[in-house]
């Protein structure tokens, strides 16, 4: 597995990441099945796992997917010195919907909860704001995170859903590693809207939640011609095609695409080994 930097930390995550969230949301696999997909992926080289406070069924549930990422991680007999695990805060589940929570006393609250649910024996890797919430300033709502960093809670502090004025922002408070916001063949915005080009030029992580679209449109993906051409020509899943897609997009990119299966992990990563040309990047693009 190749490595990137994180941000502008002295921190390497894999080149591909795993995301967490459909191991804790209804109809997630057995907990044996998610560990299982979890390990497989630190077999194949993953060294980052994304996951979030709000990964799970509903209020009750909360902190689900942090506190099995800490099982998976303690029952691995490999090396794990290498793996950074992001979580995020910010979101709530009241009866299973997601709404959002800036109040910093609630986001103290859960960055003690997510550095617990981790195991709390060192810091959170990467900690990252979810979605602002206009109820609260940017400034506000990350004093907490800031609070965290110098108590030694939280090494690294993203953020997600942010626009380049917020992230601006947001680093006017608190060194900012990386940004997490929706990218996929369907959803764009981060091309236009500046953040990309930011990221890129402030040497910023940036991950696009979503990838291959969602649980909704995955399924979608062999419907787009020149996704279905190029998997086809390359002998590889149209899933792998559109995270190569995305690597060749920008080098600061970093896909998490979501695993309930050891088989979605194992494809994922072969998207590493894919080379696109400039020409089949713009055929996609223009799809």
């Amino acid at each position: 597995m190749k490595n990137k930097r994180l941000g502008n930390t002295n921190f390497n995550i894999s080149t591909i990441g795993l995301g967490g969230m459909p191991l804790s949301l209804s109809g997630r696999p057995t907990e044996a099945q998610s560990i299982a997909v979890i390990h497989r992926a630190l077999d194949l080289g993953v060294t980052l796992i994304d996951t979030a406070d709000s990964y799970c069924q509903d209020q009750s549930d909360k902190h689900h997917n942090e506190e099995l990422i800490a099982k998976a991680l303690q029952q691995y007999t490999g090396d794990i010195r290498a793996v950074t695990v992001a979580t995020k805060g910010g979101l709530m589940r009241p009866q299973g919907a997601w709404t959002r929570n800036g109040n910093p006393h609630h986001l103290r609250k859960t960055i003690r909860e997510s550095f617990e649910a981790l195991g709390g024996q060192k810091p959170i890797d990467l900690w990252q704001y979810h979605s602002p919430d206009p109820s609260y300033t940017i400034e506000a709502a990350l004093a907490p995170a800031k609070e965290a960093v110098e108590a030694g809670m939280i090494r690294f502090v993203g953020v997600s859903n942010f626009s380049v004025e917020q992230i601006k922002r947001a680093r006017d408070t608190v060194e900012i590693a990386s940004v997490q916001n929706q990218y996929n063949p369907w959803h764009r915005e981060p091309e236009s809207d500046g953040v990309l080009e930011y990221c890129e030029a402030e040497k910023l992580t940036f991950f696009p939640w979503s990838p291959l679209g969602g649980s909704r449109r995955v399924t979608s993906l062999q419907d787009i011609p020149a996704i279905a051409k190029l998997a086809t020509e390359k002998n590889v899943s149209v899933y792998c095609i559109v995270l190569a897609w995305l690597l060749a997009k920008s080098p600061c990119i970093v896909p998490i695409p979501g695993a309930t299966k050891i088989s979605s992990i194992e494809d994922s990563v072969q998207a590493i080994d894919v080379q696109l040309t400039d020409v089949e990047v713009q055929q996609i693009s223009a799809s």
